[in-house]
């Protein structure tokens, strides 16, 4: 089996000791973890280091050194520095890493003359086994099994055994939850919506990080604070605050999740101080990737456009933006509807059923809001001149689905349509208006301006 042992420092390495890794890394020990999933799904913690197993897969990334290589250039905590060495056994590369976080080159004799401060189970006892003569792994290796065990424990000559690759190692391996959840400790309350942007950035580099790892992009998230206080001026608060942040398509931009969250929480106010912070996934999809080109006039620098939508709307609110949505309806005025843009609409698939047209249609570029009731003249109707037919008719009948209340119309519309020309006003669509049923002969025919061409 091939270890790697991985650390990162703030400081420089004199004077790293050989305790937990740093608090002031922007990270928890579990996003970490999830970082290193990437290369190795055999991946744990073990004391301050983080350990990965590699012998099934450093063939896949070109050897075990250039595997090494790639940890340092895709290095999630760019500020600190990352340590890392490899080893037989996950102890012997553990004992490796905390010589040369000390700065001590490693003996040639591995394990047996490896130091014994470099053993976490030997570090309660190296007292007594300096006055016992043992200074090394293999001193202590030496010494009678029984009395080993029965003086300093049994735990202690099985870690020898797993040095030495007698025994099988035990590790509680890593895995990736199927929901991102993570809480924050403020470091000082938080009174304002940049003071808890400021520790936002830490849970949504962590978020990617998940992303990343699920291969999976985030579609809605909530971002939750904890009052710290119950009451304020009078009045009873709610334990939490809440913000939800969604995008129109799965992503893994943490700029631009950073700067939807920092709009919505610019609309936020405030009830009372925070002093916890917790960042949840709502909703994601897989991830496809991002599809670019070779061509550099189609790889423009800037937003796309669904992220200016989206940073609008966090803005200005949901209903200030809004987007044509398809709706099944034959009707020209009743095929699309307006939504707000972050508002969760159909899938794909459902969406193309959602408009039913006539292949030789002849739609115009510009449809009227409401059809406009045209005045007739010798059975002919008019606008701006007398209407001469072109084309059709073109006979629709819809709407007798229609609720009044819900949908636009609510009625039953039988009509036929006609590209017309106006001496005036050039190519305009038109529809007559057909009676219906026993209503026929006694109903006057009513035609209505729907369109014109440009």
């Amino acid at each position: 089996m091939q270890w790697i042992a991985l650390r990162w420092w703030a400081e420089a390495p004199e004077a790293a000791a050989t305790g937990p890794v740093p608090a002031a890394l922007p990270m928890t020990l579990e996003t970490l973890g999830w970082w290193a999933l990437q290369f190795t799904p055999r991946v744990a913690w073990l004391d301050e280091a983080l350990m990965l197993e590699v012998s099934a897969c450093e063939r896949l990334w070109g050897g075990q050194q250039q595997l090494m290589r790639l940890m340092s250039s895709w290095n999630p905590v760019p500020d600190s520095r990352l340590q890392k060495v490899q080893g037989a056994t996950a102890l012997v590369a553990l004992a490796r890493l905390r010589l040369f976080a000390l700065g001590q080159r490693p003996p040639a004799d591995i394990p047996a003359a490896l130091p014994l401060h470099t053993l976490t189970l030997a570090r309660p006892h190296l007292d007594v086994l300096a006055r016992l003569g043992c200074r090394t792994w293999g001193d202590v290796a030496a010494l009678p099994r029984g009395g080993l065990s029965r003086r300093f424990g049994a735990a202690l000559r099985e870690a020898l055994d797993m040095a030495w690759g007698q025994h099988p190692e035990r590790h509680t391996w890593l895995t990736l939850p199927d929901v991102f959840e993570q809480k924050l400790e403020l470091p000082a309350l938080a009174e304002n919506a940049n003071e808890l942007m400021w520790s936002a950035n830490r849970l949504l580099a962590a978020l990617q990080v998940w992303l990343r790892a699920r291969q999976r992009g985030a579609l809605a998230l909530e971002l939750e604070w904890t009052l710290d206080l119950k009451r304020y001026d009078g009045v009873d608060l709610p334990p939490y605050q809440s913000i939800t942040v969604r995008t129109a398509e799965p992503t893994q931009d943490l700029a631009h999740l950073r700067r939807l969250m920092s709009e919505r929480l610019a609309l936020t106010q405030l009830a009372a101080p925070a002093s916890w912070l917790r960042l949840r996934s709502l909703d994601t999809q897989p991830w496809a990737g991002a599809s670019t080109s070779f061509l550099p006039e189609d790889n423009r620098k800037g937003d796309r456009l669904h992220e200016m939508v989206e940073r609008l709307s966090a803005r200005l609110g949901p209903r200030a933006v809004q987007v044509p949505v398809p709706r099944a309806d034959h009707r020209p005025e009743a095929m699309q509807d307006w939504r707000p843009a972050l508002r969760k609409v159909p899938p794909p698939a459902k969406q193309a059923k959602a408009v039913v047209q006539q292949p030789d249609s002849l739609l115009p570029p510009w449809l009227l809001r409401e059809p406009l009731p045209l005045e007739v003249h010798d059975g002919h109707p008019w606008y701006q001149g007398r209407l001469q037919s072109l084309v059709g008719p073109q006979r629709i009948e819809a709407g007798w689905w229609g609720d009044g209340a819900q949908d636009e119309g609510g009625h039953l519309a039988l009509r036929d349509y006609y590209v017309a020309e106006s001496p005036e006003a050039g190519l305009l669509w038109v529809f007559r208006e057909r009676p219906s049923g026993c209503f026929a002969a006694s109903e006057a025919v009513r035609w209505f301006l729907q369109g014109i061409y440009a």
